[in-house]
């Protein structure tokens, strides 16, 4: 009995492998656009890595095992922790900012469902060593890039935007511990993905004082309101600073040419807890589906894990959901097969001369095919139409003594002959 692929992983048929070539050089080329180099590391790397940056509990997530060396691996289950270990490794070499992107297949230990699988592609896109709010703002326009260049318009996605200091900021002007900052976090990470009371009641768990449990309250209900926040909460210092760092960052998306995709949302935290500053997601805008990219600025990161003090910044946009979206709208290409030409012969005893022609369309560069094995002349064009080749190289005995070709259309059936020197210099 066959088997298929293990739960959660994928079997790329030409189809399929037509598609994700597709999205990744859509990747690659949006990516050059913006001064990007590519980059990769290794798909196995020290189980510590992870747990450095995650703590212990990221191990149930991750294909871990250990190697014949005795020594403690795991499947990559996401690109940065390896990006701060090779900058690490070269920091003072490297000229600053770095912007490198890499498309690794990650691998993660999950509960399927819909956008998720235990493997998948993702564009990784980073910028390191550079501080500014013009970084953040080149950081999403390249992501919104992305979305353009796949024919995705500004009413099919859109890109919701905050900024963990600023949030930070408001939680702890309306009164919120430092100690229970991380659960307000965490509570409104979900709004939006669960009822409003239900948040409310964590934030009721986590938030000791009566009145800092009502700012919140005010808070959320001005998530996607900056101009009603900065007037409520002028008189602070720190809330208006951050206030002023998120119009900064919206003007350089506006003067991108990015701005109509983009809104303000404060409840945008994500559950990634090394973000630092500015944070991004890209969604559905008809809510059918899982986040489609998600990012931020993780300015401590590369410090914790490599001990080089970068100020950093990335995103991550997998291929799973962004396909299940084209597939939706009907953006993604009909893969085409067909090779450029057939070489064919009347005579199966010119094989070689079959072969050598082939030879020598392949040295201009053009796709090929002709029978492995002896067969007629009608069985040779049957054949070729079959797997979509346009036309026919068609070598007749006599006529290819005088070293002319006979080139066949197949969809209409007419031949012209020509000089074979002269038909490949055309080419």
């Amino acid at each position: 009995m066959s088997q298929g692929a293990l739960p959660g992983f994928r079997d790329f048929y030409p189809e399929q492998m037509a598609t994700r070539n597709y999205l990744m050089s859509v990747w690659r080329d949006v990516a050059r656009k913006y001064g990007f180099v590519e980059y990769d590391g290794p798909p196995l790397e020290p189980l510590d890595l992870y747990t450095r940056k995650s703590g212990e509990e990221i191990v149930g997530q991750l294909y871990n095992f250990k190697d014949k060396g005795d020594r403690d691996v795991a499947l990559r289950p996401e690109m940065t922790p390896t990006l701060a270990r090779m900058v690490a490794a070269k920091a003072n070499a490297l000229r600053k900012p770095i912007r490198w992107f890499s498309m690794p297949q990650l691998f993660r230990y999950e509960r399927q469902q819909k956008g998720r699988l235990r493997e998948h592609f993702q564009l990784n896109a980073d910028i390191v060593g550079e501080a500014s709010v013009v970084a953040d703002a080149e950081l999403l326009a390249l992501a919104i890039d992305v979305m353009r260049a796949v024919g995705l318009t500004a009413s099919d996605v859109r890109a919701r935007v905050s900024d963990r200091h600023l949030l930070t900021s408001l939680l702890a002007e309306v009164g919120v511990k430092p100690t229970e900052t991380a659960a307000v976090f965490a509570a409104i990470d979900k709004v939006g993905s669960e009822p409003r009371d239900v948040t409310l009641g964590k934030v009721e768990k986590a938030v000791s004082g009566v009145e800092a449990r009502r700012g919140v309250a005010r808070v959320l209900e001005r998530t996607s309101d900056l101009n009603a926040l900065a007037a409520e909460f002028r008189g602070s210092t720190d809330v208006m600073e951050a206030v002023t760092h998120m119009r900064e960052y919206l003007n350089f998306l506006d003067a991108l040419g990015v701005g109509d995709w983009v809104d303000f949302d404060l409840s945008i935290v994500r559950g990634l807890a090394y973000y630092t500053g500015t944070v991004f997601e890209l969604f559905d805008a008809k809510g059918e589906f899982r986040a489609i990219c998600g990012g931020g600025r993780y300015d401590d990161l590369l410090s914790s894990i490599g001990g080089v003090d970068l100020p950093a910044l990335g995103f991550g946009m997998g291929d799973v959901v962004l396909t299940e979206i084209l597939r939706s709208r009907n953006l993604l290409p009909t893969p085409e097969f067909g090779t450029d030409y057939w070489v064919a012969a009347d005579d199966e005893s010119m094989l070689p001369d079959v072969m050598t022609v082939a030879g020598r369309l392949r040295a201009k560069s053009r796709s090929v095919e002709y029978a492995l094995k002896s067969q007629s002349l009608s069985r040779q064009l049957k054949t070729a139409s079959t797997v979509g080749v346009k036309q026919v190289v068609l070598l007749r005995r006599d006529d290819y003594a005088k070293g002319k070709i006979t080139l066949k259309t197949l969809a209409d059936g007419s031949e012209r002959s020509i000089a074979l020197d002269a038909f490949l210099n055309t080419l």
